[in-house]
């Protein structure tokens, strides 16, 4: 746990060197050991390879019946051929000198008593081991050879060596080719980082990282993100405009009318009418204020998870008819409603209700058609048609409707539906729009 949070105190870069480095670390020590355990048997191999070889030479030269002076050829002075015979008799190199009396005796034992064809011998221990293989020539001579043990070590320390220099080379070459890639996988995440402090520090920025990765992928995230963000804000301060505007009108009006009656004076003929001129407009600045409170009371609905109940959807598309078909009531409203209930609380849904049926009615022709059952809810208006692009930002709020106004009431149904668990959608039907909220998981056995 210690070692845990200490690595995360460092820096990328530092994380990835550290990786590389330990993961260098491992492999060089693992290949070493596993060439300690098999360097010496490679080494043997190679030895006794050598002297088979050579034996063979002075064989065959031996068959030929070659002078005694020209048997072993260009012997090496490293490896030391005695022949010995059943008469005992004895016929060896010039560098037998570099063999102690022992080792001869125990050559010539093995040499006489061996049956097999060759055979292979170690004599001696640890760092002191004499290797010699022993051939048979014919039924009564045979041939032992042995090789010195400073040319062993010398062959060894070579072998090692130039393993050695190519791990060198290979590692360095591989460090080299990760420091390259740390940097260029450091560099562009620097860039966002940068970005990112420039864009807190409400200063104009600009992201290009040109990669088709996760990183190039995050990249385009960002600055996405910003023109987003940019676009709501330009859009939040419009709507912030616009809205204090439309309150400036029955605040104005309020203050104006109240005064005058305070004075004695009804600017609109009586008392009674001047007075509905004020509760008119107050109900108005009431209807503006309780969107923007509902909006927000959604949004902690939605992230908090708020516990809800059941509704019955009948009663309360029922109730929304009621109230509103009286705005325009030349429409004529269809219904094919089924029995069901809803998750959710009464109040937000009779508000996207409210809200679907007021836009439908604002935009009708001359008929509404609204369907009910266990998996959507459907609002039909033979209104004209809406473009692509306002359907793609019909339910975001602070957008411009067609008629240039700050609507909040959409943005409001889409926060409903979402928190209770509904998609909601708009798209143009034949000679008219329909407005859907639709169940995220469809009853079994429904149509779609």
């Amino acid at each position: 746990m210690r070692f845990r949070g200490l690595f995360k105190e460092f820096s990328l870069t530092q994380q990835l060197f550290g990786i590389v480095f330990l993961f260098i670390v491992f492999f060089v020590s693992f290949f070493f050991m596993f060439l300690s355990w098999n360097i010496d048997g490679f080494v043997r191999s190679q030895m006794y390879g050598i002297l088979r070889r050579t034996q063979a030479n002075i064989v065959y030269n031996y068959r030929l019946s070659v002078p005694t002076e020209s048997l072993y050829g260009g012997n090496d002075p490293n490896i030391v051929h005695i022949i010995f015979s059943q008469e005992g008799k004895m016929t060896a190199s010039d560098n037998i000198g570099s063999l102690s009396r022992e080792l001869i005796e125990e050559l010539r034992q093995n040499a006489l008593s061996q049956q097999i064809n060759t055979r292979d011998y170690i004599s001696g221990f640890d760092d002191q081991k004499i290797l010699y293989t022993i051939s048979r020539i014919n039924m009564t001579t045979a041939i032992a050879s042995t090789i010195s043990s400073s040319y062993r070590d010398e062959f060894k320390n070579t072998l090692l060596n130039s393993v050695v220099n190519i791990m060198v080379i290979v590692v360095s070459v591989l460090f080299f080719l990760l420091m390259i890639w740390v940097a260029y996988l450091i560099h562009p995440l620097n860039q966002i980082r940068a970005y990112i402090e420039r864009i807190r520090r409400g200063e104009d920025a600009e992201l290009k990282v040109d990669r088709r990765d996760e990183i190039g992928e995050v990249a385009s995230a960002l600055v996405a993100m910003q023109i987003e963000i940019k676009r709501s804000e330009q859009l939040k301060e419009e709507m912030i405009h616009n809205i204090s505007h439309d309150l400036k009108t029955p605040i104005s009006t309020i203050k104006s009318y109240g005064e005058s009656i305070k004075d004695g004076v009804y600017p609109y003929e009586t008392l009674e009418k001047s007075v509905d001129v004020i509760i008119e407009h107050a109900n108005r600045l009431e209807k503006k204020v309780q969107s923007l409170l509902l909006l927000n009371r959604l949004g902690y609905l939605a992230s908090e998870g708020v516990e809800v109940g059941e509704i019955d959807m009948v009663d309360v598309v029922s109730k929304a008819i009621l109230s509103l078909k009286v705005i325009r009531p030349e429409i004529k409203i269809e219904t094919n409603l089924q029995r069901v209930i809803y998750t959710g609380s009464l109040e937000p849904w009779r508000v996207v209700v409210e809200n679907l049926l007021d836009n439908a009615i604002r935009y009708a022709k001359s008929k509404i058609i609204i369907v009910l059952n266990e998996n959507e809810l459907s609002v039909y208006n033979d209104g004209p048609p809406m473009s692509d692009e306002r359907i793609s930002k019909l339910f975001k709020a602070y957008e411009k409707g067609d008629d240039g106004q700050f609507g909040l009431g959409l943005a409001i149904v889409h926060k409903v539906v979402t928190a209770y668990g509904f998609i909601p959608s708009a798209y143009n039907a034949d000679k008219g729009v329909i407005f859907k909220i639709t169940s995220k998981r469809p009853k079994k056995g429904s149509k779609k």
